[in-house]
């Protein structure tokens, strides 16, 4: 009776240390020699991910290399898991897994290790993802934004493309309207993408200004682009160079709604010094088509009470400016919950296209002309024009 008793308290011990992936992994900043990895575990842990390159034969047919959750040279303890991998060939497709081991214990150099959580490469396919190819002649890709949590909207619209033909998707802002928990964030909107798309296809994300707001608003950057040192940044596809700006909240700081908490006109400030030097940047100029991705568009002279907030006058007076001297081929926004296209004039000599809330937004690129198309939920095209070199 005494060793059932120990034998029964073991096993129950050890399924009590049992580990999970609960979310992910998904991909972020997928750039031409690298890509971050992201994943949550129920359990305090160590994570790494395993590279292999693309092939038919088994995983476990050798060992691959482990690229591990770090900080300064330590792993970290975490339940949230973002990894950056390094070095990699553009245009070339990899398969991977996420591993993770709980941390039972840690006292001074000792070290109590529990139990493994991984993705399957057994009984499924190894989760796989392309890295960028700037050399590609073609690209293809959507934009949804302002659900605002709405579950069943994403799946509608992300049922309007083919995935299997969709290099990447454009998350551009307010997916929630506001965070106050990680269980929100995924229940949201994160865990229908992982289901949909986003473990292998690369999704990048613009941050709206309802994602500023709620308690959890500050732990944002943990989740998307948690390798980067801002949320703002650009990548390129094919013949498309995106720049992803963060426009930030809509209301001035000292707005009551605001308690105080915010500094974005001087944020948008620092982020436009950045976009200065971005489009100085040869990987800029050299790019056949040029988009800028920003939640808030800018303010219009033309435009009804909704486009000339504080919001949609700061991206106007702190970005424009810049932008009207590179010449970009297209300005992508949300926020308006409304579809809107201002054509190029003599002042702005591109269009800036404000996706509605309840359409999906499909670009194909070539190196000599884009074709951007604009659909509802129930695939009815709202809009279609091309653009050429």
């Amino acid at each position: 009776m005494l060793l059932l008793g120990i034998a029964t308290f073991l096993y129950s011990q050890d399924e009590i240390s049992k580990i999970t992936i609960t979310h992910g992994p998904y991909l972020q900043n997928v750039g031409s020699n690298e890509a971050t990895i992201v994943w949550i575990t129920d359990k305090p842990s160590i994570g790494w991910v395993e590279l292999a390159s693309d092939g038919n034969g088994s995983f476990y047919a050798k060992e691959h290399p482990r690229y591990f959750d770090t900080s300064n040279g330590i792993k970290n303890t975490s339940t949230i898991h973002a990894v950056k991998v390094k070095g990699l060939t553009p245009g070339k497709q990899y398969r991977y897994r996420v591993f993770a081991q709980e941390v039972l214990k840690h006292t001074g150099y000792k070290i109590i290790y529990g139990s493994y959580a991984s993705t399957d490469v057994y009984y499924r396919k190894p989760l796989t993802f392309h890295t960028c190819n700037p050399q590609a002649p073609a690209t293809s890709f959507v934009m949804v934004n302002d659900i605002h949590g709405d579950n069943k909207l994403l799946e509608d619209l992300m049922s309007r493309c083919n995935l299997t033909q969709t290099d990447f998707v454009l998350f551009n802002g307010d997916m929630l309207s506001f965070i106050n928990s990680e269980d929100q964030l995924f229940k949201g909107f994160m865990d229908t993408a992982v289901r949909l798309f986003a473990s292998e296809i690369p999704m990048y994300y613009a941050r709206g200004n309802h994602e500023t707001r709620g308690v959890f608003a500050t732990e944002i950057q943990r989740y998307f682009s948690p390798c980067q040192e801002h949320l703002y940044y650009a990548f390129r596809q094919g013949p498309v160079y995106c720049i992803v700006l963060d426009t930030g909240e809509d209301k001035p700081d000292s707005d009551i709604e605001y308690a105080g908490i915010t500094q974005y006109d001087l944020y948008r400030t620092e982020q436009s010094e950045w976009l200065a030097s971005i489009l100085e940047s040869t990987e800029y100029k050299e790019a056949p088509f040029k988009i800028i991705v920003a939640h808030i568009p800018p303010a219009v002279t033309e435009a009804g009470p909704d486009e000339d907030w504080h919001g949609n006058v700061e991206v106007e007076q702190k970005f424009m400016p810049l932008l009207r001297q590179a010449y970009p081929d297209l300005m992508l926004c949300g926020h308006l919950h409304r579809f809107v296209r201002h054509d190029a004039t003599d002042k702005t000599s591109f269009p800036v296209v404000v996706n509605s809330n309840t359409s999906l937004l499909r670009i194909y690129a070539t190196t000599t002309q884009m074709k951007i198309e604009v659909m509802d939920r129930d695939g009815k095209m709202l809009d279609e024009f091309i653009i050429k070199k």
